[in-house]
């Protein structure tokens, strides 16, 4: 699926401190917790929770979060619909990773089981 340039720039230019703390209400408001958060975006991109908190603090884009990731090579097993995207068509890498982000988010906060968020691992 192909997104309009004006979108993937605007994912690349958004700041992830800025966004990080609405990821927590969400998996929180849901019975979740932030340490299931950090999991999870460790298990995407490889942050654990210092390299989290200094990423924050740099009050880095998302273009320079994803760029500094590396990406688990389990990630091209997230599929589905987030945001009216089916994420697996999402021609843009880094829109496309934001996205998975965003489904494994979603995921967490609608009581999945880990086991399956993590996609295996």
């Amino acid at each position: 699926m192909n997104t309009t340039k004006n979108h993937d720039e605007r994912f690349a230019a958004m700041n992830f401190a800025l966004v990080y703390p609405l990821y927590v209400t969400k998996v929180e408001k849901k019975g979740r917790t932030k340490e299931e958060l950090h999991q999870v975006i460790e298990w995407l991109t490889g942050f654990d929770e210092k390299k989290l908190h200094q990423l924050i603090a740099e009050k880095v884009t998302f273009e320079t979060f994803f760029q500094r990731a590396t990406l688990n090579p389990n990630a091209h097993l997230i599929t589905g619909m987030i945001c009216g995207y089916r994420v697996e068509e999402i021609k843009n890498a880094l829109t496309q990773q934001v996205r998975y982000l965003d489904k494994l988010i979603d995921e967490l906060a609608k009581g999945r089981k880990m086991e399956k968020i993590l996609r295996g691992g």
